[in-house]
């Protein structure tokens, strides 16, 4: 099966959407943790922001890290750690370190 071809302001349009998407659905989802999803998919929520940041710089545009994060978690990072970000288990931080030593 072929991939239906979009013209780019199309293909922009569905792929903006799909973001805004994902970033409610990580909202919504203050129960998944940011090393779990490390763990699992190889990016967090931070890696969302840190992308964004970078796109925005790609386009000449100026956005602090602080800034990226609060669009991606909705609020400012430090209010999101307080309210929802839990301690590491020994298991998450294991899983993590050999997630980091195959990627490096």
């Amino acid at each position: 099966m072929t991939a239906p071809a979009f013209d780019q302001a199309t293909r922009t349009a569905l792929e903006a959407a799909a973001f805004r998407r994902l970033v409610e659905h990580l909202r919504e989802r203050t129960d998944v943790q940011n090393i779990d999803m490390m763990n699992l998919a190889g990016f967090c929520r931070n890696c969302l922001s840190r992308w964004y940041r970078e796109a925005a710089e790609a386009q000449g545009l100026a956005l602090a890290d602080p800034d990226a994060r609060e669009i991606v978690y909705g609020m400012p990072y430090k209010d999101w750690q307080a309210k929802y970000q839990k301690e590491a288990s020994p298991e998450q931080k294991a899983a993590f370190a050999r997630s980091q030593a195959e990627a490096g």
